[in-house]
C-alpha cells in the first residue's frame, strides 16, 4: 500500500483512447531503447552501483510511500523505485536479438538490488534502503517485487543464483503469513494494522512465477492460498480488488488502484494456464473488463483514463498483456498505451515524461521520479514484444 498523493485532472485534458492507433513494433522498441538508456544514464550513481530517486536530484524531495510519511530522498533511491529499472532491464533482454546486449544491464541491476538485502534479521529479506547505509523497515510488497525480478532474471539468464535468491525472498514473505483474518501478510514487518492487496497480490505472483520456473508443487499451493485469500477478503462483486483490510476490525478500505487489480489479473491468467480451470479465466476476464471501465473513465477525485501512478498502470498493463495471449483482444492494451504515447509526445527538456500522463509539456523540467520513468521503457518494450496491429 504505497501512499501517493494524486492530483486532480481537468476533464478537458482527457483524450479518447479508442481513437488512438498503435505504432509499429519497431517504433516501440526504439522508444524503449531510448528511454531505458536515458534513465540508466541520468539516474545512475556510479560510485555505489545504484540509482538516484529523482532527476534532477535535489535531496529534499518528500517521499510519501513509507510507513513514516515524513521521509526525504537521500543519496540513492529506496528499493521500490529501483525495482522499476531492474524490471525494465529484464524486459529489454527479451527483445529480438538483444539478449547479449542487455544481459550486463540485468546483472548490474540485480547486483544493485542485492545491496538492499538484510541478514541482521531472520529470515533474510530486503529492506527499503541499502543495508550498508542504515537499518530500515522491510516491506512485504517490496520483497514480492524482488522475488519476481529474481525469477525473471533467472528465466532470462539461466543463472541459478537468481533462482536461489528468489526462493530465499519467498521464505521471508511466508514468514509474515499469520492466521489473523484467515491468512495473508501485512504491509511491512512488525506492523499488524492491515493486510493489503499490494503485499498479498505480489506474493501471489511471486509464488506462481516460482512454480513456473521450478514446477515445485509447493509454490503452486502457496500461490493458490494467496489467491483465494485475496478473493475472499479484497475482491469485490465487480472483480476489482480493494486496497486493504484492517486486521483489528475486518473493515475493508474501498480504495482502488490499478496495480492491485493488475497483479491479480496476471495471477488469474497464470493459474488458468497451470490448471486449465475455467474459473480462473472467468476471474481474469471479469477483472479485466471491470478495470477497463473503472480506471479507463474520468472519476471524481481521481485521475482519468488510466492516469494512475505510471508504475501502477504498468502492473495493470502486465495483466492485460497476459490475458491478451489468451483472448487476443487488444482494446485494454491500446487504451493504456494511448495515455503513454500522449506523455511521450510531451517530454520535458531532459526527455523525461510527466508523472501525470495527460498533462501538457513540463517546461520547467521539474524533478522526475525514477519509478515513473523506468516503467516507460518497460511498457514500450512490452508493446514491441506484443506487436499489436
Amino acid at each position: 500500500m504505497k501512499r501517493i498523493l494524486f492530483s486532480m485532472v481537468l476533464a478537458g485534458m482527457a483524450l479518447t483512447a479508442a481513437a488512438q492507433q498503435v505504432q509499429p513494433a519497431a517504433e516501440y522498441q526504439r522508444r524503449a531503447t531510448e528511454m531505458f538508456h536515458r534513465v540508466w544514464t541520468l539516474y545512475r550513481v556510479p560510485q555505489h552501483g545504484l540509482f538516484s530517486e529523482y532527476y534532477p536530484q535535489q535531496h529534499k524531495d518528500s517521499l510519501t510511500y513509507m510507513q513514516d510519511g515524513n521521509v526525504q530522498s537521500k543519496e540513492v533511491s529506496y528499493l521500490w523505485p529501483l525495482s522499476g529499472i531492474v524490471t525494465a532491464s529484464s524486459i529489454m533482454m527479451r527483445l529480438p536479438g538483444k539478449k547479449a546486449v542487455y544481459k550486463p544491464y540485468v546483472d548490474s541491476s540485480m547486483a544493485a538490488m542485492y545491496q538492499y538485502r538484510d541478514t541482521t534479521r531472520h529470515p533474510a529479506g530486503y529492506q527499503a534502503y541499502p543495508s550498508k547505509f542504515e537499518k530500515v523497515d522491510r516491506y512485504y510488497d517490496d520483497n514480492g517485487l524482488v522475488a519476481i525480478d529474481y525469477i525473471e532474471a533467472y528465466e532470462n539468464t539461466h543463472n541459478p543464483v537468481y533462482l536461489s535468491r528468489a526462493k530465499e525472498v519467498f521464505t521471508f514473505i511466508m514468514s509474515g503469513w499469520t492466521d489473523v483474518l484467515g491468512g495473508g501478510v501485512t504491509w511491512l514487518e512488525g506492523h499488524e494494522d492491515q493486510k493489503p492487496a499490494c503485499s498479498n497480490g505480489m506474493a501471489t505472483l511471486a509464488a506462481l512465477k516460482l512454480y513456473q520456473a521450478t514446477k515445485e508443487p509447493y509454490y503452486l499451493q502457496q500461490g493458490i492460498r494467496y489467491y483465494e485469500w485475496m478473493n475472499k477478503h479484497l475482491r469485490d462483486s465487480a472483480g476489482l480488488y480493494a486496497n486493504d483490510i484492517k486486521t483489528a476490525t475486518g473493515i475493508v478500505n474501498p480504495t482502488y488502484y490499478t496495480y492491485n487489480s493488475g497483479s491479480m489479473l496476471e495471477a488469474a491468467v497464470m493459474l488458468y494456464h497451470f490448471t486449465r480451470q475455467q474459473k480462473y479465466l472467468q476471474d481474469a476476464r471479469q477483472t479485466a473488463e471491470s478495470a477497463y471501465h473503472y480506471f479507463g473513465k474520468p472519476q471524481e477525485g481521481m485521475r482519468s483514463e488510466f492516469c494512475d501512478l505510471p508504475w501502477f498502470a504498468t502492473v495493470l498493463f502486465r495483466g492485460y498483456a497476459a490475458l491478451y495471449e489468451v483472448d487476443k483482444k487488444p482494446q485494454y492494451l491500446k487504451a493504456i498505451i494511448a495515455r503513454v504515447d500522449h506523455a511521450w509526445n510531451n517530454r520535458d527538456r531532459y526527455g523525461l515524461l510527466n508523472h501525470n500522463w495527460v498533462d501538457a509539456r513540463d517546461e520547467a523540467g521539474k524533478p522526475k521520479w525514477l519509478l515513473d520513468e523506468a516503467c516507460i521503457a518497460e511498457l514500450y518494450a512490452r508493446m514491441a514484444l506484443l506487436n499489436l496491429k
